[in-house]
């Protein structure tokens, strides 16, 4: 019997209180919260505060918290010299995969102990901006610049990567991109993050793999492509019949569409005012092109096939971090300096789930549509004996 391959659309493989999705309303909630209310009033170590311990901290519980990602910022000087051997052309993502994988290789791993994956997570949260910034400098033949502590997480990795300060408006914008990517639920690297944690993988292993998973286009590199569109079309006069020949030929127009939401995607909508803003600041032309690509794909598909299509988190993020002067392949990396903070914590929840059933192995059931020699097999021959 053939299966139609799903992609486990709607199937239900693990219980999770870490984030939920209203497809139908365009609801994100971050254990409890709604994302429009965290973007308005929290910042990212709130939230990778709130994701991981699964409450907002107090005061104090947050200084401390930050106190820990500021002095774990820091990676081994080795690694950034082993980065130096790399390709400077090498993908972004291939590095950051593998210098996370690497980061086992100089910290103690943890498997059994929750507490310690906790020292883990921090550790991960801090250093991935870090590796990434580290690889910006060295790949373009410029000193690396050292964290400065003085500095929030989302300004910090703004200042490793040009060696300025950013404006506090700046700062905050990016901020708010980084809690918009912080979580959503199961999508195809987190759901990777928990199938590798359920091996009792440690953190690096399980938060590597993630990586690998982020950095397909169909995934975290979505809105590279879309940032590549906006390059190709050009012009502001030239989006519309851009647009409307690409789908006339059939072909998908990145950004928009996504496969949980049947309406707006709330974090669309953030970054959206985001994108009109800071082009309000740079004065340039990206979000009115952006934005013409929206109008436009909505009213084709609406005329050619009768039905409703939405933009979704990457078609305005591309335009953000191009505007703040973020090379264009540094965008699904930038996914992954938000999102380790979601893939820690369903890694711990993954291998240390308080209540029953416990996690198990992941192990799905495949339908076998290969051939059948009879009962017994396929005979196997000798290669002397064997016909083209």
């Amino acid at each position: 019997m053939e299966t139609k391959n799903i992609g486990l659309r709607g199937i239900e493989v693990a219980d999770t209180k870490i984030s939920n999705i209203d497809g139908e309303k365009g609801k994100l909630i971050y254990r409890g919260y709604d994302i429009l209310d965290l973007t308005k009033n929290s910042t990212f170590e709130e939230t990778a505060y709130l994701l991981l311990y699964d409450k907002l901290p107090t005061k104090q519980q947050l200084d401390e918290f930050n106190s820990k990602l500021v002095e774990a910022r820091y990676i081994p000087k080795q690694m950034q010299k082993n980065m130096g051997n790399w390709r400077k052309d090498a993908d972004p993502m291939d590095m950051l995969q593998a210098f996370v994988s690497a980061l086992a290789g100089y910290y103690d791993e943890e498997f059994a102990n929750k507490e310690a994956s906790y020292d883990k997570a921090i550790n991960l949260i801090a250093k991935v901006p870090t590796i990434i910034a580290s690889w910006q400098r060295i790949r373009n033949g410029l000193e690396i610049v050292d964290p400065n502590s003085s500095l929030n997480h989302a300004a910090n990795f703004l200042y490793m990567m040009s060696g300025e300060k950013p404006d506090p408006e700046v700062e905050r914008i990016f901020d708010v991109c980084l809690i918009l990517h912080a979580d959503h639920t199961f999508n195809a690297s987190t759901f990777t993050a928990r199938q590798v944690a359920s091996t009792r993988a440690h953190m690096y292993s399980a938060s590597s793999a993630a990586i690998g998973a982020l950095s397909g286009e169909l995934h975290g590199g979505a809105n590279t492509e879309v940032m590549k569109m906006l390059l190709e079309i050009g012009d502001l006069d030239k989006v519309e019949p851009w647009i409307k020949e690409k789908m006339n030929q059939g072909e998908r127009i990145m950004g928009m569409g996504h496969a949980v939401y049947k309406t707006y995607d709330p974090r669309a909508q953030v970054l959206k005012e985001l994108s009109r803003k800071l082009a309000e600041k740079t004065k340039e032309p990206w979000f009115d092109m952006t934005e013409k690509v929206e109008m436009t794909t909505i009213s084709e598909m609406k005329s050619q096939k009768g039905r409703d299509i939405y933009p979704n988190v990457d078609l305005y993020s591309a335009s953000i971090y191009y505007m703040l002067k973020i090379p264009v392949d540094l965008n699904t990396p930038i996914f992954a300096i938000s999102r380790v903070a979601g893939w820690a914590a369903h890694i711990i929840e993954e291998k240390f789930a308080e209540a029953a059933p416990k996690p198990a192995l992941y192990r799905p059931k495949a339908v076998y549509v290969g051939k059948y020699c009879g009962p017994q097999g396929c005979e196997y021959k000798t290669l002397d004996l064997r016909e083209n």
